[in-house]
């Protein structure tokens, strides 16, 4: 557990008052925050969620299909059955405690896997009808098929739609479909919800130009003021804007109670290692203790969250954490038999033709592990050409990533699938032209044993020498391109960079880019839908060898 004022941070087991306020750690990890003042007697528990993107199935460890030899050693996590196990049993001990109980999402339920493909959110939309939701914010990914599609989740769905910082335009598809707040009743009790979504939604997604996005501060002042001319005092933020933003709001605007977000895919938790504490809590202008909560993301968490208020709406006694979707929960079969039928169609759409191809395309393990190769240049200039208008000047992808290669002639969904199985998203961030170089250093120091970890590129280019010592020179003559040609890498510049989420966090040992990145954030499309588009936009296509990785 953490509190914040400006810098001022509180460690997991550690005691602090603020404002009043006593905050401790409880029993099993849990946090507890209690005050001197008086309360209304009001106590909620509210179940949440955010970013679960498609992930109608159970996930593996990596986030990714869950195999059947994970399924049967039961190592599988999160997926709609799961969670709808989960929700219910914590709502069931909730309400047996005599505690109202909200079920909340704080957006992203769209993009990720071929649900979405398919049923563009309406799927995903069943399932949550199904579990029983009481609100839903709106995340950039909402967007991504446009307007129409989201104002057709928002017809589907049995609960409301909350975003306020939204203003649509008359006309538009959208226009009356979204709820800007909202206000529950539960045992007698008002309840406010506001919703906020990122207002980088314009860039991130396609809102389309009837769409446009209020600064959330500005909007949240706004909204607070006019729950409060209702008489409601307690007031949840729904908020898809990501942690870091979550903060600045909890400590500039004041009249909130609690913020459940999304959007930064932040894991909170009192027992996960190196996870953020749940909850953290920010001092607002007038001193109040604001907790801030997560759940991760892919429905591999819940969050569960007890809340009790003062008479003026203020959190005065809170506890909970995150809590994993593993075997301890059981799928509920009654989901399980509503996405059966579901599955039917994403097994056909594997089969549905992506373009035509004039040559093979060459991402044999080989090649790809040793050096530049048919298959990385074409997925790194895939990824490239996807972020291109957000100003990205670098992609970079690992060899070992690319399963397989391509045969001349008509290509699948299938086929783009076996060459990337992994259901990897597209990440950006931006590093040093110093991360860069070591990035590209790590990714060719074991080549002479086939590592997965050698660096595919695009935009960029180098000479490998491969009689150089690991690590000591073996990468030299990087060159990033501009707008007017090759530039050579400079140290000192920042570069916008798209990679994949595994080496974003790490993995393959790219521990310069999740430590040394900046503004990352993970987009959430899967790399085989990148790869089916680029293809599709580019037929018949030919691979090409431009001399990126020099020998």
């Amino acid at each position: 557990m953490a509190i914040h004022k400006n810098t001022t941070t509180l460690s997991r087991r550690g005691f602090l008052t603020v404002a009043g306020a006593s905050l401790a750690m409880a029993g099993a990890g849990r946090f507890s925050l209690s005050t001197a003042k008086a309360g209304t007697g009001f106590s909620l528990a509210v179940l949440h969620i955010n970013d679960m993107h498609s992930r109608v199935d159970e996930i593996s460890r990596f986030n990714t299909n869950c195999s059947p030899s994970d399924s049967a050693e039961n190592t599988c996590f999160g997926g709609s059955a799961r969670l709808a196990t989960a929700i219910r049993q914590h709502r069931a001990a909730h309400e047996q405690q005599g505690r109202s109980v909200l079920t909340l999402d704080a957006g992203d339920q769209s993009q990720g896997t071929l649900y979405y493909t398919t049923y563009g959110g309406r799927a995903e939309v069943q399932m949550m009808n199904a579990i029983g939701f009481d609100a839903m914010g709106i995340g950039n990914h909402e967007f991504n098929r446009g307007p129409e599609s989201l104002a057709r989740m928002i017809d589907e769905a049995d609960f409301p739609f909350v975003s306020g910082n939204i203003q649509v335009k008359d006309g538009s598809p959208l226009a009356g479909r979204i709820s800007p707040h909202l206000v529950l009743e539960r045992d007698g009790a008002q309840i406010g919800i506001l919703g906020v979504t990122t207002p980088d939604t314009v860039f991130l997604s396609s809102p389309g130009e009837d769409v446009t996005f209020q600064d959330e501060i500005e909007h949240l002042r706004e909204g607070v003021a006019a729950l409060q001319g209702r008489g409601v005092s307690k007031i949840l933020v729904l908020s898809h804007v990501g942690f870091g933003r979550d903060q600045q709001i909890a400590a500039e605007v004041d009249g909130i109670s609690a913020i459940i977000g999304g959007h930064s895919h932040t894991l909170m938790s009192n027992t996960a290692e190196d996870a953020v504490a749940y909850a953290t809590l920010v001092e607002s202008p007038s001193g109040r203790a604001v907790p801030i909560v997560q759940a991760y993301a892919f429905s591999r968490y819940m969050g569960d969250l007890t809340l009790e208020f003062g008479d003026d709406g203020a959190v005065i006694a809170a506890s909970g954490d995150t809590v994993l979707l593993d075997a301890a929960y059981a799928p509920a079969e009654d989901i399980e038999a509503l996405i059966a039928p579901l599955r039917a169609p994403i097994e056909e759409l594997t089969r549905r033709p992506v373009a035509e191809l004039s040559a093979d395309i060459d991402g044999s393990r080989e090649t790809c592990r040793a050096g530049e190769c048919e298959m990385g240049n074409t997925v790194t200039d895939a990824m490239l050409a996807e972020v291109a208008h957000q100003g990205i000047r670098v992609a970079l992808t690992n060899g070992g990533g690319l399963r397989a290669s391509m045969g001349a002639g008509t290509a699948t969904l299938g086929d783009v699938l076996t060459v990337l199985p992994f259901q990897n998203t597209l990440y950006t961030l931006e590093v040093s032209g110093e991360t860069l170089l070591a990035a590209l250093e790590h990714g060719v120091n074991d080549v002479e044993e086939g590592a997965g970890r050698f660096p595919q590129v695009a935009g960029l280019r180098f000479r490998l020498d491969l009689t150089v010592a690991p690590n000591a020179g073996r990468v030299s003559e990087v060159e990033v391109m501009g707008s007017d040609g090759w530039d050579a890498l400079d140290p000192t510049q920042t570069y916008g960079l798209v990679t994949n989420n595994f080496m974003a966090g790490g993995g393959d040992g790219y521990a310069m880019l999740r430590d040394g990145g900046t503004n990352g954030y993970d987009t959430a499309i899967d790399l085989a839908e990148v790869l089916a588009r680029y293809l599709s936009e580019n037929e018949p296509f030919a691979p090409t060898l431009d001399g990126r990785i020099l020998q």
